[in-house]
């Protein structure tokens, strides 16, 4: 028999389920949360709940705010449990549950008024952010933000309504500003490069279409520390509902799974105060960039070299995918060859310590992270996450024959099939282009580097030009397992 959760039903949970140890009753707003998704209910939300546990911060609560249609469901889900969230940790040697309570709220989607409202509210000291890689109109050729894209026009121009969420930012500061309230902090929690700095651009740009003394202002004295977070968080199927129904009786409309390792590490730079985070396990740094450019070159560059080959060989599990050797052996290589010599020195770290747990949390079979997810939205994720450490790799005079392989692979994927016909759904916000150009690309490999806001100026180097066209024909002439076979076996 299960247990529906909810609030009246925490203390008919059985046992083997911790659950918060605070009255949610005595929780007040602290701070509003952009992109409630299954990776801020796994980390920050976690984090806080751990703080809350331990007596502390209670006026840092949570808020969500919606923005998309398309957010509805997962909030009607939120509600019909007031907000609760069961959080599952689990690999070979390891599974808990876990009831968090953080959030005490959450904004309607497209509730205009109701969001710019609370951004204005005093208690509201933190706005954060998880709205992933495409939500920050950064142009991926420049890396820097796109102020000609049509939402940020259309928000400069009616900023009192806005639709995006710099807009609604802005919207909150300017009318904290006109009543005299300290502004807000805000805190990106997303995988992107300098983080924090995207986000000021991002806010200040729109500032700046619609008055360059308030953009100016909101450089002066808003703050926008960078961050660097990560924790492998699969979206939630029916497979993780029955799970957590069949092992631990609970009936959680949108539970989460993940790993149990996680991480936070976080400028502390904050204009209206903090909860003290350091009591739950957040590291406080002064400079994030050295952990930040570790973790998106070696665990995310690495998703995106195993992500590829796995789906052109129908492998569905990224824990399936390491137990491929080719898969496996393929990431070891480009990672100990050309992705890590590009990260220098990382306080207290060892990065082959860090690459060896890496491998070891791909390679975790509990939480059923999918090589799908990886291969998402390689559009926005391929500038950031791969082609950086192939500029460097360029301007060193260094060997590329592992990442223009991994390019490849990303090509190959994009035409829409596996290797044994089997089609592939669209995947990508810009599906239809990355398909276009990649069947393009079969004929003319250098049709897919012509893709300048992607490539920039790696793809008129002529070195990658060549191994990329290689490694791509060497794909269709004998498919993904013999083309990495063949690499694998050259010194």
């Amino acid at each position: 028999m299960t247990v529906k959760l909810s609030l009246g039903t925490l203390a008919a949970l059985p046992a083997g389920v911790a659950k918060p140890r605070y009255e949610r009753g005595r929780l007040s707003p602290g701070i509003l949360h952009f992109g409630v998704g299954n990776f801020h209910r796994s980390h920050q939300a976690v984090y806080l709940d751990e703080l809350f546990n331990a007596g502390i911060g209670h006026d840092w609560a949570l808020v969500g705010a919606g923005v998309f249609e398309g957010e509805r469901p997962n909030r009607d889900k939120l509600i019909e449990q007031d907000w609760l969230t069961t959080v599952v940790e689990q690999d070979e040697d390891h599974i808990g549950a876990r009831v968090t309570g953080a959030m005490v709220d959450f904004i309607m989607p497209g509730d205009t008024a109701a969001i710019i409202g609370r951004l204005a509210d005093p208690a509201i000291r933190i706005v954060s952010l998880t709205i992933t890689e495409g939500g920050y109109f950064i142009d991926p050729a420049s890396g820097h933000f796109d102020p000609t894209h049509p939402g940020i026009v259309t928000d400069a121009a009616n900023i009192a309504s806005p639709k995006t969420v710099f807009g609604l930012i802005l919207a909150g500061l300017m009318r904290r500003r006109t009543a005299g309230i300290v502004h807000f902090t805000v805190m990106s929690c997303d995988n992107i490069p300098h983080n924090g700095r995207v986000t000021a651009d991002g806010v200040i740009g729109l500032a700046r279409l619609v008055d360059d003394e308030l953009a100016d202002w909101v450089a002066q004295t808003v703050a926008f520390p960078n961050s660097m977070v990560d924790r492998i968080t699969p979206a939630t199927t029916d497979r993780e509902r029955a799970i957590l129904a069949e092992d631990f009786g609970v009936e959680d409309n949108w539970p989460v799974f993940c790993e149990p390792f996680r991480q936070w590490v976080l400028e502390d730079h904050f204009t209206a105060g903090r909860p003290p985070l350091e009591q739950a396990g957040v590291q406080f740094v002064t400079d994030v960039a050295p952990y930040e450019l570790m973790k998106i070159r070696i665990l995310n560059g690495g998703h995106a070299a195993i992500a590829y080959p796995a789906g052109l060989m129908d492998i569905h599990f990224v824990h399936e995918a390491m137990q491929e050797n080719l898969v496996r052996d393929f990431l070891a290589k480009v990672e100990h060859e050309e992705i890590i010599p590009t990260v220098p020195p990382v306080p207290d770290t060892s990065l082959e310590d860090y690459y060896q747990l890496i491998e070891k949390r791909f390679s975790n079979p509990k939480i059923g992270d999918t090589v799908r997810r990886l291969c998402l939205d390689g559009s926005n994720r391929q500038p950031k996450f791969i082609i950086p450490t192939i500029v460097d790799r360029l301007k060193a005079g260094k060997c590329i024959a592992g990442l223009a392989l991994e390019s490849a692979l990303w090509c190959r994927y994009c035409f829409g099939t596996t290797d044994s016909g089997t089609a592939i759904e669209p995947n990508d916000p810009n599906w239809d282009r990355m398909q276009a150009t990649a069947k393009a690309a079969r004929s003319d490999p250098a049709a897919w580097l012509a893709m300048e806001d992607i490539y920039g100026e790696v793809g008129q180097s002529a070195i990658f030009s060549a191994a990329f066209a290689a490694a791509l024909r060497n794909l269709w002439a004998n498919g993904a397992r013999e083309t990495l076979r063949r690499y694998l076996s050259n010194p």
